[in-house]
């Protein structure tokens, strides 16, 4: 609990990963994909209670191995590619309700520790927003961006003010979504049905924890990261840099 607040956390994980076959049970370390998000999700001092929601027994096998709770296996309507993660929340909320706040966490950010799940808990309790979700530094910062327009020509997605410097050093943050945590208010998240809005808290996460695994290419890095992670990501180190 946080702030007398009962805490649901739910690991959303379906079979059928087309870029990765078999992606979050994929051992990785010694251990599947889908453990290092588990591992670092029952450290937390706040989750009351940590679920899946699959449709695959292997991906249901390895999580109740690693400790989390597989109260009911999803329907096949929601594990297709058309199924949203929003979608996959509100039904486990439906099949497990009670708590006041739900934390979704995706075994595709292994890297993730026990300290950014909860770190992003106490934002969320502290700030007093509807929810809390955890990002990343921009690889690319808006005001550099363009679109084509239909003649062919460069537009901005982002004009920035009149006179400021674009360089590097002179530009203000910007933060993209990393997937890595999204905790929201459970009454707000199931009348809005999203954990975002313009009142969402962000907390920021470094990029050496950030890394999402989508791709072959995403696997290798990972591997790499594995190799020399030193605290693991269910260790509570300090609080994360906001630069």
């Amino acid at each position: 609990m946080i702030g007398g607040r009962s805490v649901l956390a739910v690991v959303t994980a379906r079979g059928g990963s087309k870029g990765v076959p078999g992606k979050n049970i994929l051992p990785i370390g010694g251990r599947p994909l889908i453990e290092w998000t588990i591992d670092a999700a029952r450290a937390s001092r706040y989750i009351d209670r940590l679920i899946l929601s699959s449709d695959d027994e292997a991906i249901i096998a390895a999580a109740l191995r690693a400790g989390c709770e597989a109260p009911f296996r999803r329907s096949a309507a929601l594990a297709g590619d058309a199924a949203s993660s929003i979608d996959v929340v509100v039904d486990a909320l439906e099949r497990v309700p009670g708590h006041d706040i739900v934390v979704l966490l995706q075994p595709t950010s292994p890297l993730r520790s026990t300290a950014d799940i909860d770190g992003t808990l106490e934002l969320l309790e502290a700030s007093g927003a509807p929810s809390c979700v955890s990002l990343r530094a921009a690889d690319e910062h808006p005001y550099w961006t363009y679109r084509l327009d239909a003649d062919g020509r460069l537009a901005r997605y982002a004009e920035p003010p009149a006179g400021m410097p674009l360089r590097r050093q002179d530009l203000p943050p910007a933060w993209c979504l990393n997937g890595a945590v999204y905790a929201a208010r459970t009454g707000w998240f199931l009348r809005q049905r999203s954990f975002l809005s313009p009142q969402t808290a962000g907390y920021p996460m470094p990029a050496e924890r950030s890394l999402d695994i989508d791709t072959p290419a995403d696997v290798e890095l990972l591997k790499t990261a594995v190799q020399s992670l030193r605290p693991l990501p269910n260790d509570r180190p300090e609080a994360p840099s906001t630069r």
